[in-house]
């Protein structure tokens, strides 16, 4: 994954993750997310018993958005993304919640379960040196995830 793209999903902080509900709707939420470089993951926190939580048990797929908090319309910057929802064999040696909660420890305060999502693929629109660049970056398919 190019630097670009890696600091742009780091230094950002909120994520909607797009997902099919349990009838195969499309629907979204907004999220905190801490994430990890080397393997491609993103962390959130939700509870076990929202919608989002019991849809994503049943479909693994999700899609998402990263924006920054503010946003210039000429020199627009966002990212586009798609991934897997993992419940276990994480590629990491660190647990989820643990990786989660030293990036965001005002959440340690609110309940729930630290979910993991394997990153397949990031575009993102880089308006701020050349009108509508894309960087794009897609794994592997020997890439384990």
């Amino acid at each position: 994954m190019k630097k670009d793209l890696t600091e742009f999903i780091d230094e950002n902080k909120i994520a909607t993750i797009c997902y099919l509900d349990v009838q195969g709707k499309p629907y979204c939420f907004n999220c905190f997310y801490a994430f990890e470089p080397t393997q491609k993951l993103l962390f959130f926190k939700s509870s076990a018993n929202t919608l989002h939580a019991q849809s994503l048990k049943i479909n693994a797929e999700i899609s998402g958005t990263i924006l920054p908090s503010k946003s210039n319309i000429l020199a627009l910057k966002g990212l586009q993304f798609t991934g897997v929802v993992l419940y276990d064999d994480f590629p990491l040696t660190v647990s989820p919640a643990s990786y989660y909660h030293q990036r965001n420890p005002m959440t340690l305060a609110k309940a729930g379960e630290v979910w993991c999502i394997q990153l397949t693929k990031a575009k993102m629109t880089d308006s701020t040196r050349v009108f509508g660049e894309k960087l794009v970056w897609e794994k592997l398919s020997e890439e384990i995830l």
